[in-house]
């Protein structure tokens, strides 16, 4: 790819593509974090559901050890190629089994309740500090990314149940494209992620100078949505190709 090609994808593309389903992937991440503080502050509630899923032996060993030593279990660099590697295919997963619409509604739903679950576990056994501490320096973005994944093969879905005045095959062709762009961004998204998560998460910086880490990564992230995507969409981007490129279309019925 040139070099004009490469900016074009990160200043017009991908960009648009996001600011575009910006409303998909917004609702997205409410619902899912919405659902994943309900998991949790349920599992609070009735601590006795710990006990029928791990056994005590098992939760010390997770709220001590395990949680804590999963971050740096392994060499930074090892690390951050794992976890994207892991994210990567997850996000794609999400993509491509859009059009089916419930694998990514399970894939979210599972997401989310382990979060929960693991959340409540840790606050449970006074290791809420170190939990958050943990998750949020890469989470932050991490998450974001697995929201915009699973909106955008939520929104190819719904492409396919309600075309508008596209015929079904348009719509999908075109969904499909944009969701090729997302993907293909998601990937530089969730390496920053990743290289967070095995650099900066395990530090032995202070719990706040980590967090803090990803809250500018995350409010970057959404800078260059909001600004560099919306003049992107003004300027008459989508996220898909050029019309040339998209080949023969059929003529629509205004």
């Amino acid at each position: 790819m040139a070099w004009s090609d490469l900016r074009g994808f990160f200043t017009d593309t991908f960009p648009a593509a996001l600011y575009r389903i910006r409303r998909w992937w917004i609702l997205t991440a409410l619902v899912n974090i919405g659902a994943s503080l309900a998991i949790g502050w349920w599992f609070l509630s009735h601590p006795q559901f710990e006990s029928s899923l791990m056994s005590p032996s098992e939760i010390d060993k997770l709220v001590n050890t395990d949680f804590e030593h999963y971050y740096s279990e392994f060499a930074a660099s090892h690390f951050a190629a794992l976890v994207w590697t892991h994210n990567a295919w997850l996000t794609a997963i999400c993509i491509a089994l859009g059009i089916l619409g419930v694998p990514v509604v399970y894939l979210l739903f599972e997401n989310v309740l382990n979060l929960g679950f693991m959340g409540a576990i840790m606050v449970n056994h006074d290791r809420g500090a170190l939990f958050f501490g943990l998750i949020l320096p890469h989470g932050l973005l991490e998450l974001t990314a697995v929201f915009i994944a699973g909106a955008t093969g939520l929104r190819l879905f719904w492409a396919w149940i309600d075309p508008g005045p596209r015929t079904r095959a348009q719509a999908v062709a075109a969904e499909g494209r944009s969701a090729i762009a997302v993907a293909l961004g998601l990937v530089v998204v969730l390496a920053i992620s990743g290289v967070i998560e095995a650099f900066v998460t395990p530090s032995p910086l202070p719990i706040w100078a980590r967090i803090s880490v990803g809250v500018l990564a995350e409010t970057i992230f959404l800078a260059y949505v909001f600004t560099v995507g919306r003049w992107a969409f003004q300027r008459g981007a989508t996220g898909d190709v050029a019309v040339s490129d998209a080949g023969d279309t059929a003529p629509v019925v205004g």
